[in-house]
C-alpha cells in the first residue's frame, strides 16, 4: 500500500512539472503581452513578425518615418512557432499590413523547401482566419554566410513562395535576395554581424529601400 501511495505521488508530482512547463518562446510572448498592458499600439499599423531578423531590427520605426510600426519578431522561431502564436502577435492589433520574414531557421531543423512553402501558406491562412482582408507581404529568405549550405533550399523555397503569393489576393512578395550579392554574384558580407547570420545597420538600410514601396 505504502509503494503504491509513492507511485502515485510520483506520477502525480511528474505530471504537474509537465504541466508546468513552459511552450517554447512563452517568456518572448509574456514581454510583448506585458509591453501592451503598459501602452497598446494604435490599430492600422504595419505589423512585423517573425524571427531574429525582426527582433533584431529594434530601430525599424527609424526606417519607416512614414508608417507605424509593430514588432513582434522573436529570434530562433520557426514558421511553426509563429503559426501557434498568430493568436497572440497578430489578432490583438488589427493591423493595415502583417510583414512576415521567417522560414530561415526552418532548415535548420531539416524542413524541405516545400514544406516552408506549406507552412507560409499555412501562416497567411491563419492570420486570414481572423483578417480575410489584411494586406499581407512575405520578405524572401535571406542568404546569410553562415547558412550556405542552406542556399539551394532557400531559393527553391523562395521561387515557390513567389509563385504562390502570385496567385493570392492582397499578398505580396517582397524580394530582398538578389540585393544582398555583389555584381559579380559573390554574397555583400559587409552587410552581416561577425556571426555571418544577422545583419548590421547597412543591411538593414538595403532591405529598408526595398520594402518601403510595399508598405501600406
Amino acid at each position: 500500500m505504502k509503494t503504491f501511495k509513492l507511485i502515485a505521488l510520483f506520477i502525480f508530482v511528474f505530471a504537474a512539472a509537465q504541466a508546468q512547463q513552459k511552450a517554447p518562446f512563452y517568456n518572448e510572448i509574456q514581454n510583448f503581452k506585458k509591453q501592451d498592458s503598459i501602452k497598446f499600439p494604435p490599430k492600422n499599423a504595419v505589423l512585423f513578425i517573425g524571427s531574429s531578423t525582426f527582433t533584431n531590427w529594434k530601430d525599424a520605426q527609424a526606417y519607416f518615418p512614414k508608417h507605424v510600426i509593430i514588432n513582434r519578431g522573436f529570434g530562433g522561431s520557426s514558421l511553426p512557432h509563429v503559426i501557434n502564436y498568430v493568436g497572440d502577435i497578430v489578432y490583438p492589433y488589427k493591423p493595415k499590413q502583417v510583414v512576415i520574414y521567417c522560414g530561415e531557421n526552418d532548415f535548420t531543423g531539416n524542413a524541405t523547401a516545400q514544406e516552408v512553402v506549406d507552412r507560409v501558406k499555412t501562416l497567411i491562412d491563419t492570420i486570414r482566419t481572423k483578417y480575410p482582408k489584411v494586406a499581407i507581404a512575405y520578405i524572401s529568405i535571406k542568404p546569410s554566410p553562415s547558412r550556405e549550405k542552406y542556399w539551394p533550399l532557400m531559393i527553391e523555397a523562395n521561387a515557390k513562395i513567389a509563385e504562390m503569393i502570385r496567385g493570392m489576393k492582397r499578398t505580396q512578395f517582397i524580394n530582398t535576395y538578389d540585393a544582398m550579392f555583389n555584381p559579380d554574384g559573390k554574397i555583400k558580407t559587409d552587410i552581416f554581424l561577425g556571426d555571418k547570420l544577422h545583419m548590421n545597420a547597412k543591411g538593414y538600410a538595403i532591405w529598408q529601400k526595398i520594402m518601403e514601396p510595399y508598405l501600406k
